[in-house]
């Protein structure tokens, strides 16, 4: 089966402009006609899905294209494959939720900015320990100086 773009558009829920950025980024792949018309193959539709999926939870399209480098170019990917994949995002995910919630315990305290303007930077980062650290909001993904996980 082989689909238009306006047809993958259509039953990807994805416009046209990002197909064929998707192409461009090396994500999927079309074949031309004798009019220099894109077609794509039926399994197009399901490596647009995953694209979609990988995006949404955040993962780069460096990653996403090298994932899909891995699937099968005779057949669909199945949910087996989709299970592969996205086990292999796993940790980079865990870590992502990890920050985030650092990012959401910290945005009430200390970040690490070394101001020291709040009342508990005193204790914190007491003696301004963030400034070994250098410029920047330390406290969102790093350790204090004093060997403390604080995100």
């Amino acid at each position: 089966m082989s689909l238009t773009i306006g047809e993958l558009s259509e039953r990807s829920g994805v416009s046209t402009s990002a197909l064929r950025f998707y192409e461009r980024q090396g994500l999927i792949e079309s074949t031309r006609t004798e009019g220099n018309q894109r077609r794509y193959h039926g399994t197009t539709l399901r490596k647009v899905a995953l694209v979609r999926a990988g995006s949404a939870a955040g993962i780069p399209l460096g990653r996403i294209r090298q994932a899909l480098a891995t699937l099968p170019a005779n057949r669909p990917p199945t949910k087996r494959d989709w299970e592969r994949l996205s086990r292999s995002w796993a940790k980079e995910l865990d870590e992502r939720v990890a920050a985030l919630e650092a990012v959401r315990h910290r945005l009430t305290t200390c970040i690490g900015c070394g101001c020291l303007s709040l009342k508990t930077c005193g204790l914190l980062n007491p003696g301004d320990e963030a400034a070994t650290l250098g410029g920047g909001a330390h406290y969102f993904t790093r350790v204090s100086p004093r060997g403390r996980h604080v995100a």
